[in-house]
């Protein structure tokens, strides 16, 4: 069917690269009856990418628990009684194994995450070590370590870092009801150090954490004012831990979710958006409608650093299921 004129204007319009988003065009997009935002999103995913590939990355906590930071939502703080001990960084072996298990089942990206504030210089060597294996087995590699200085982004980079994550999480207004023990700043400040080092950018946030829709415009507003776009944008659904702040929580409303990942397509058109956390606790058809709002971006296996996330098996029976397949 082919669109109307005015709607062709329309699209041709979301299109267009922009980082001058304001919060008030993001909520008209919010705002907009389910089926005409869902459309929107999946036009524009369609003139930037295959609707039917899907990005596969695999995430490995390599140093997991005991960090000093308070992040509400987190079970790897020290703070909180969630049952998560603080481990030593893995051995290179080990975390080579996991990277060619994580190949062999499809993956096309390996992430390693670590539970710091941030690194020491000497625990940063080790991890460039790791960084240099990885990228050896033919694997694009990413990190998440926590805040960097900008001579740490060029050894990253160095060493063959593909991409570095490390979310905004929410809007500036809400971050200090989640955080205290950094400032939205500091995320900022690392941002920088990442795309002045040549890493690719991997930065989006967390939702259902109490935020209101004003946040969740909020967040995507400022991700898409960044200078370049983020490479990948995970959209993360609140995992709610016993013993975190935000254990208790109510879930968010599944199309709300589906209205930010829709959200973040539009005015992002370039960026790989990641279906990220929480999963574990979406049905098939929640999954599919994040796919059809301009989600191509999953992490695959049966953890995500601390967390459960779906099986494997359960992921190749979905993407079966709607025709989909791993992008190359």
């Amino acid at each position: 069917m082919s669109l109307a004129a005015d709607d062709s204007a329309t699209l041709s319009g979301l299109c267009r690269l922009r980082h001058d988003w304001t919060r008030t065009e993001i909520g008209a997009l919010f705002d907009l009856p389910f089926p005409e935002l869902v459309f929107r999103a999946q036009s524009i995913h369609r003139q930037y990418f295959d609707p039917a590939e899907v990005q596969i990355s695999t995430l490995l906590s390599i140093k997991t628990g005991g960090c000093p930071e308070d992040c509400a939502y987190c079970p790897q703080s020290a703070r909180y009684d969630t049952g998560v001990d603080a481990e030593k960084l893995m051995a290179l072996d080990a975390v080579l194994a996991e990277a060619r298990a994580a190949k062999s089942a499809g993956a096309s990206r390996f992430c390693m995450g670590a539970a710091w504030r941030s690194p020491k210089d000497r625990e940063l060597e080790h991890v460039c070590e790791m960084v240099e294996a990885v990228k050896g087995l033919g694997l694009e590699t990413c990190a998440t370590l926590g805040m960097l200085t900008a001579a740490q982004a060029r050894s990253l980079k160095r060493a063959g870092l593909d991409y570095y994550n490390h979310n905004l999480d929410t809007s500036p207004e809400f971050y200090g009801e989640i955080i205290t023990t950094r400032v939205y700043q500091d995320r900022l400040e690392t941002l920088e150090h990442v795309r002045d080092a040549g890493i690719h950018v991997c930065c989006g946030g967390i939702v259902g954490m109490g935020e209101t829709r004003a946040d969740r415009i909020g967040m995507i507003a400022t991700l898409a004012a960044l200078p370049v776009h983020p490479e990948s944008v995970p959209i993360n659904m609140l995992v709610r831990v016993a013993g975190t702040p935000l254990a208790d929580h109510s879930p968010l409303d599944p199309f709300e979710f589906v209205r930010t990942i829709a959200a973040a397509r539009i005015t992002m058109p370039r960026s790989v958006v990641r279906l990220s956390a929480g999963r574990e606790d979406m049905s098939e058809e929640t999954q599919a409608l994040c796919f059809l709002a301009g989600a191509n971006s999953i992490f695959y296996g049966p953890k995500l650093l601390t967390t459960g996330n779906p099986e494997r098996d359960r992921d190749r029976v979905l993407m079966d299921k709607l025709g989909l397949s791993p992008m190359q």
